[in-house]
């Protein structure tokens, strides 16, 4: 019923390493009726470090058969049989891996004595296969040799059937099941409490540090997804080895889930998040006063203590709409910060500047000025909320743009009523802005021009 087996490999990951040596013993539940063991030349040079742990030398795989000649054995001893190792999702990655290089497609039922062990045999300090043997008095040899481990495995198997009261080893067999699916370290109850609604999930490590955050539509499918899909490469394998707990966070509709994950990745930085970990500020017009007391503006990067006028998604776009702006309302070029001159700016020697830049127009009448070019830049910057779906049917949800500037999202009940505005407001909770908020949001209602909109 069951093919034991242990392998030990070049690496830690099947795409770019093979096996050195196979272990398997064929258990009927009771006893070993078969068994199969070589060593393999892999076919590639051992790395010193794998050969510390093994014991297993390039010398001693030197004149080992190929993975080819043995695979017909291997073939065999395991067919109609449900594949077990310790953590079987890296043993059943190299010997798929293996057989899929001889143009041979290696499907087998599995099954993990990690997580059985974890459903059998809770509240253990550790997993391990070293540790779980020296706690329940089974004896191993020749550790880290796949005959020692693959038999030590036997014995251990042997025991979780015995101790199996309620049946977790019927689950796990269950072709419905997704003991065979979810990571060594993540519990079935964690993944089966997760919602099939729009949100945020948190892929936690056995500290309880956050290590991925992703967002879905459906959030149960899209955390299965991951180990469905996972590639064999050394981070994926790294990824899902590291996986000890899910959570998740409900958002109602995609819009605000992009905006948490977002924030969260910023928040957490989490290891396996390749993308927006480092925040990338947007561009904003600013203004500030000079010593003379002149109302000056430039073009600067928004940090979240100097919030700028109007927000930009780049350099480019902020710095050809100050040019306009200052053209449209007669504004100093060089007061501005469009001309970096030490006196006055070009134009005031044909007569298009009334000399605020060397003091001949007074602060008074140049700020006023430039005050009312600023309500021009927020006439053309909306200022709105945003609204979707909430977390539930009597709820919205409030996404507030003041000035082209995000101020973060909330949710509202559908009691408050639209000119209720200083309520609807008070129940966003305030978030950062940034560059890539700018694209989320900018994306967003390129794709949804149609969205609900309150206008303030």
């Amino acid at each position: 019923m069951y093919a034991v087996i242990d392998l030990e490999t070049t690496g830690g990951f099947a795409q770019r390493n093979r096996v050195t040596e196979v272990a398997i013993y064929a258990f009927d539940g009771e006893k070993i009726v078969d068994e199969f063991h070589s060593l393999v030349n892999p076919e590639k040079s051992i790395p010193a470090n794998i050969t510390l742990l093994t014991g297993i030398t390039n010398e001693m795989v030197a004149d080992a058969p190929s993975f080819k000649t043995i695979a017909p054995e291997i073939e065999a001893i395991t067919k109609d049989r449900v594949f077990v190792a310790h953590n079987a999702g890296f043993d059943y990655s190299f010997m798929r891996r293996e057989f899929r290089s001889l143009g041979l497609n290696y499907i087998r039922k599995k099954l993990c004595t990690v997580r059985l062990s974890r459903k059998i045999l809770p509240g253990l300090h550790s997993y391990s296969l070293g540790t779980l043997c020296a706690t329940l008095g089974i004896p191993i040899t020749h550790r880290h040799r796949a005959f020692g481990d693959a038999r030590a495995t036997v014995t251990l198997l042997d025991l979780l059937i015995k101790s199996d009261h309620d049946h977790h080893l019927d689950e796990a067999l269950n072709r419905f099941s997704r003991e065979g699916t979810l990571p060594p370290n993540l519990a079935a109850e964690d993944f089966n409490q997760l919602p099939e609604n729009v949100g945020v999930y948190y892929f936690l490590d056995k500290k309880g540090q956050v290590i991925y955050v992703g967002k879905a539509k459906n959030i149960r499918q899209r955390v299965l997804n991951h180990f469905v899909q996972f590639s064999r490469s050394q981070r994926s394998m790294e990824f899902r080895h590291q996986i000890s707990n899910v959570t998740y966070e409900l958002c109602g509709n995609e819009l605000i889930a992009l905006l948490l994950e977002s924030h969260e990745i910023k928040k957490y930085w989490p290891k396996f998040n390749r993308s927006q970990r480092f925040t990338k500020p947007c561009w904003g017009i600013h203004q500030y006063c000079d010593r003379a007391g002149y109302t000056r503006l430039t073009v600067a990067k928004s940090t979240t203590k100097d919030r700028p006028i109007i927000s930009f998604r780049s350099f480019d776009l902020a710095w050809d709409f100050l040019r306009r702006q200052v053209e449209v309302h007669g504004l100093c070029k060089r007061l501005s910060n469009i001309q970096k001159l030490p006196q006055a700016c070009l134009e005031y020697s044909t007569g298009d500047c009334t000399g605020a830049c060397i003091a001949e127009e007074p602060p008074e009448s140049y700020n006023q000025r430039v005050a009312h070019s600023l309500t021009h830049f927020n006439h053309l910057n909306n200022s709105y909320l945003l609204l979707g779906a909430g977390r539930r049917d009597d709820e919205t949800s409030l996404v507030w743009v003041e000035n082209g500037s995000y101020k973060g999202f909330g949710f509202a009940e559908d009691t408050l009523q639209h000119h209720q505005m200083d309520d609807l407001t008070a129940c966003v909770n305030p978030y950062h802005d940034n560059q890539d908020i700018q694209r989320i949001i900018g994306s967003y209602l390129k794709a949804h021009p149609r969205s609900k909109m309150i206008k303030l």
